[in-house]
């Protein structure tokens, strides 16, 4: 889902997410996640990163209401278009300052829900905290957070890859590293962090899980290089970019796919917890 990263560019759409990403949202991926909200009537849930509404129409029908944030303008339309209701709204909100919101952050919330989000969201080291510590704020005494998002050697190997496609373009190594959009933390770094602005927390899990990439004709291997590597890409001439994701594909050729079916996986390593105001 998407956040920090489209404050330059807005690269995210209904469409490009369901072609290349749609696994992100389904119930079968995100059924973890949905047991650690544990759903009620009277709930009020915040949902951050909510992208598209997708995943919020998962436990939407369970809930009392909900409001989904996020950075990019064109998914929170399409939300709006598809899940808008008297019990769901959908707003743009620059999570990485979730703490200037004062109408979201005032301890109303039962319950607060991210999914795919947040390592989005913490790659800018200087508002990483301060956005845990306005989720804190977000909640009542006694509410929840519940979270899923990339843990430490999330998708190694295309990160690898892309990192590699521009160092070859004469992009040094250090330049490339901070082009990357993403922060992938241990569950040791997300502990600690969520200690330190007060949650106690109840669980913090990795789980490595392999995640089959769509077949769509615009989604794929490539489809997610060019969606969830946008940022990589941008940092070469456009010329180039076409070159880079081929290079990227061919090199990965044999990496993600499966030789019995010709499927292609990415080793997906997710983060995932449980937290409690107190």
């Amino acid at each position: 889902m998407s956040t920090n990263a489209q404050m330059k560019k807005d690269n995210w759409s209904e469409e490009a997410y369901a072609a290349s990403a749609s696994f992100v949202y389904s119930a079968k991926i995100v059924g973890k996640l949905l047991n650690s909200l544990k759903p009620e009537p009277t709930d009020k849930v915040l949902d951050i990163g909510c992208g598209d509404g997708k995943f919020t129409a998962n436990f939407l029908p369970a809930i009392g209401s909900v409001l989904g944030i996020d950075a990019s303008e064109s998914m929170i339309e399409s939300a709006n278009k598809d899940y808008a209701s008297e019990k769901a709204s959908f707003r743009v909100v620059d999570c990485r300052f979730l703490e200037q919101e004062t109408s979201i952050v005032d301890g109303s919330w039962d319950k607060v829900i991210s999914n795919a989000a947040l390592h989005w969201i913490l790659r800018d080291e200087s508002t990483r905290m301060s956005t845990l510590r306005a989720i804190y704020g977000c909640l009542k005494p006694g509410g929840t957070y519940v979270f899923e998002m990339g843990g430490h050697g999330n998708v190694a190997e295309v990160k690898t890859a892309l990192l590699y496609a521009l160092v070859q373009q004469g992009i040094t190594v250090e330049q490339a590293r901070e082009t990357s959009p993403w922060f992938f933390p241990s569950d040791d770094w997300m502990r600690s962090a969520l200690e330190k602005v007060g949650f106690q927390v109840e669980n913090v899990e990795l789980e490595y899980r392999p995640t089959k990439l769509t077949s769509d004709a615009k989604g794929g291997l490539e489809g997610w290089v060019r969606l969830m590597g946008a940022q990589f890409l941008e940092a070469l001439h456009e010329e180039k970019r076409d070159a880079a994701v081929k290079q990227i594909g061919d090199i990965l050729q044999t990496v993600v796919t499966r030789v019995e079916d010709g499927s292609q996986w990415l080793g997906y390593v997710r983060l995932r917890g449980i937290a409690k105001k107190i």
